[in-house]
């Protein structure tokens, strides 16, 4: 994918609305991201967490010819982890990230740098699923399309559609997006703000003229197994302006999968060297990994105000390295469970807006499998020429099963469940083994034709986010009245007004941004800390290229009265 084009028929993409800023125009400008004082060139600056937030700033910031020095307490690529099958000929398990929606262009910028393919991703009523089956309250529906399925889920497509015009003024708003208009984006953003940020997604689809005027079963119906991507009822209690922002920069559509795993982009760009006209500084050649002699370091346990007025961090095993800036990217709990982070190094505010941070519970599990034999056709039956199974909705404990296709002779992969909040938490005691039991069990019922067991090979893999010290949860899923927490962290690089003791300190991660659980998130607000760190350092952006700070008192997003 390359970077959309411009016009009336130009794509979604994430472009604000909160900050409509062109984060893929900054990042492909020749010009490139800003100059650094000659004195601060091949200066340390330390980066805790090395997932795609602190790999893009780790490897933006060594471009502009400082030396990143990156921690990692766990795995490298944080939430984009891909695991492999033992024996599987590249079979992975894609445990955090595992669909992209084109709309995330600065996420694609990277993916395209090193070279990575994709494939459309076997989400519902795609032709990438082949079919999808839809099991509600023991029926079972098969399609390919929206018009194979009875006339109550078309109703309920139409009724969603209904609502976000009347609620939100979808068409108006959206198109204004595609233009990149960011004064008329702004302006209508700006205007609902207010009027839904204390406001659930059930409220504004319960009080919506489109559906109150349906029996509840429309509602029911558009929980249990929505559109797009599936089912909507865990993302009810959240805020109605983080799913506005969802449907309206596309993320819940035009999906794609990286081939071979997603994980491979923030390795890749630990390893990756570019251009020599890209670097300051560092010899051609140089990567990150060489920087770090191959490792990162181990894990943060403190963060303080050293008395040179660095910043000293202090590692697992003791070691205490002063730097004068440092951005932490690690899911913002963390700062106050594993990391013992002086208290001075955040205003109050921002202590609130941190400690206050909701995550949402996610449950996977994944078994391979000896081919791909839900692509045999039924010889008998009503569905007679249909694949053996198709992408899976259901109100069952499985909820959502996705089937990843390798090839007719290669191992393939099933998703057995994908499950959020209280139907993942229904899974968190339980070891893998159970887990597979139980969604078979569930599958059973809506295939009992289908022996899924009897293909199974190797060993399965699971994962519960919320279970894992180093994470304590999936993603951020903003509740009503959360807007002010969410804008003191995304603004947080924006430093000019802070105590001295504040300053040099920097956020970045996808619950520090306005789209939660999108890697787009990530890499957008690691993008604004390499600005907020380089304007510390004493730096500044080329004027033909301005960076988010420079237009942040234009274009930032609005604030409600504390």
């Amino acid at each position: 994918m390359s970077t959309p084009q411009r016009g009336a028929e130009a794509p979604v993409t994430l472009f604000g609305p909160d900050f409509p800023f062109a984060f893929d125009d900054w990042i492909a400008h020749p010009q490139g991201l800003g100059e650094l004082p000659a004195e601060r060139l091949g200066q340390e600056v330390a980066i805790v967490g090395a997932g795609m937030a602190g790999m893009v700033a780790a490897y933006e910031l060594m471009k502009l010819g400082l030396k990143p020095v990156v921690y990692e307490a766990s795995r490298m690529g944080g939430r984009l982890r891909s695991q492999a099958f033992e024996g599987g000929q590249g079979a992975i398990a894609e445990l955090g990230g595992m669909r992209f929606p084109a709309s995330s262009t600065a996420f694609f910028h990277y993916v395209n740098r090193l070279g990575l393919k994709t494939q459309p991703f076997p989400n519902p009523l795609t032709p990438a699923a082949g079919c999808t089956v839809i099991d509600l309250e023991g029926q079972t529906h098969w399609g390919r399309t929206l018009a194979d399925l009875p006339p109550l889920f078309g109703e309920v497509a139409e009724a969603w559609a209904q609502a976000l015009e009347e609620g939100a003024g979808f068409t108006g708003l959206q198109q204004a997006l595609r233009e990149r208009d960011a004064a008329k984006l702004k302006a209508l953003w700006d205007r609902l703000v207010p009027l839904w940020d204390d406001r659930t997604f059930y409220d504004f689809v319960a009080t919506s003229k489109a559906f109150s005027r349906l029996p509840f079963q429309h509602r029911e119906v558009f929980g249990q197994v929505g559109f797009g991507t599936g089912g909507w009822d865990s993302d009810f209690p959240n805020s109605m302006l983080e799913i506005l922002r969802v449907v309206l920069t596309g993320c819940d559509e035009n999906q794609h999968l990286i081939v071979g795993g997603v994980q491979q982009v923030p390795l890749g760009l630990w390893h990756h060297a570019p251009a020599e006209n890209e670097l300051r500084h560092w010899p051609a050649g140089t990567t990150l990994a060489g920087l770090h002699h191959g490792a990162p370091r181990p894990g943060v346990t403190a963060i303080a105000r050293a008395a040179s007025n660095e910043l000293a961090v202090t590692d697992t095993w003791g070691n205490t390295r002063s730097y004068p800036a440092v951005l932490t990217t690690c899911q913002s709990w963390l700062l106050t469970t594993q990391i013992a982070v002086e208290e001075a190094l955040f205003s109050q505010k921002h202590w609130m807006a941190l400690d206050r941070t909701r995550y949402m519970q996610s449950s996977k599990t994944f078994v391979m499998v000896d081919r791909p034999f839900w692509n045999d056709l039924r010889d008998e039956g009503v569905k007679k020429g249909w694949p053996q199974m198709g992408m899976t909705l259901t109100d069952r404990l499985t909820r959502g099963t996705y089937l990843f296709d390798n090839g007719p002779d290669q191992p393939g992969v099933i998703c057995l469940s994908y499950a959020w909040m209280g139907d993942a938490l229904k899974m968190l005691p339980h070891g893998t083994q159970k887990r597979v039991q139980l969604a078979l069990q569930a599958l059973q019922k809506i295939y009992p034709d289908v022996d899924i067991a009897s293909h199974i090979i190797g060993d399965p893999i699971s994962v519960s986010w919320e279970a894992d010290p180093h994470f304590l949860g999936a993603f951020k899923g903003a509740l009503p009245g959360h807007y002010r927490y969410n804008h003191r962290m995304y603004s947080h690089f924006m430093q000019d007004g802070f105590a001295a003791t504040e300053r040099g300190i920097f956020l970045a991660g996808d619950d520090v941004s306005f789209t939660p659980a999108w890697v787009e998130g990530a890499v957008q607000t690691s993008l604004n800390a390499v600005w907020g760190i380089v304007k510390h350092l004493g730096g500044h952006t080329h004027a033909a290229n301005p960076g988010p700070g420079d237009v942040f008192a234009e274009l930032g997003p609005m604030a409600l009265p504390d």
